[in-house]
């Protein structure tokens, strides 16, 4: 994808810092990061492990507070928002899909999908089941996690994650603990809702070959993003 002029600007962040401390040391995991992610855009996030991608992802998506900076989404400054609104922000707008899936083993995959319009107080089972049939698994609604392969539970996290038709989908490993043929039909799921939909994919991998189906490929190596 160009980044022209024309492009319409869907993340930006400004001058990102994070740390952590363990005992008396602290480590600087975001330097000063800056990023501008475009409307529709597919970005993939490499690096060497614990260089910081996930925490990256995690403080676009609002999950994780930066101690200096800004992350604004679609004009949104999302750290200004009140813990509240950001909640309900993130809810509508942001779709989030981990590496180890995250769901609820006593809830039947349709009722792990609908589980953020429950949040809201919303009877999503319609979505939920729409959901389920655009990453082809709506004939597994009714079983567990327990009862689904690994491809078909990141299938249901994906759904979970879209069932709101959110403006940004992130991604962190979707594919680490999936065999690769399994990892190719999950990134071609990802990589298929993000051009019909029109929505801003981010991913973090480990894999660099993974990453070049992507638009753009970010590397993130200590704590700055090159």
């Amino acid at each position: 994808m160009h980044l022209g002029a024309v492009s319409e600007v869907m993340i930006e962040t400004r001058d990102l810092h994070r740390s952590y401390r363990i005992g008396k040391k602290s480590i600087e995991v975001l330097h000063g990061i800056n990023l501008s992610i475009s409307k529709g855009e597919k970005v993939f996030l490499c690096g060497p492990s614990g260089a910081g991608k996930t925490t990256l992802l995690y403080t676009l998506a609002g999950l994780e507070k930066p101690e200096i900076g800004t992350v604004h989404i679609a004009g949104t400054d999302l750290y200004a928002l009140g813990r509240k609104a950001q909640a309900s922000f993130r809810n509508q707008s942001i779709g989030y899909v981990f590496q180890n899936y995250h769901l609820l083993p006593e809830l039947t995959a349709v009722e792990n999908v609908a589980v953020p319009g429950a949040i809201a107080g919303i009877n999503q089972t319609e979505a939920a089941l729409a959901a389920l049939a655009r990453v082809g698994l709506k004939d597994r609604a009714d079983h567990l996690p327990a009862e689904l392969s690994g491809g078909e539970q990141q299938r249901v996290a994906i759904a979970r994650a879209i069932v709101n038709e959110p403006s940004v989908l992130f991604a962190d490993e979707p594919t680490g603990n999936l065999d690769s043929n399994t990892s190719k039909y999950i990134m071609e799921i990802l990589l298929q809702l993000a051009d019909e939909h029109g929505v801003t994919l981010i991913v973090v991998t480990h894999d660099q070959k993974l990453a070049e189906v992507g638009d753009r490929t970010l590397v993130i190596k200590d704590g700055k993003v090159g």
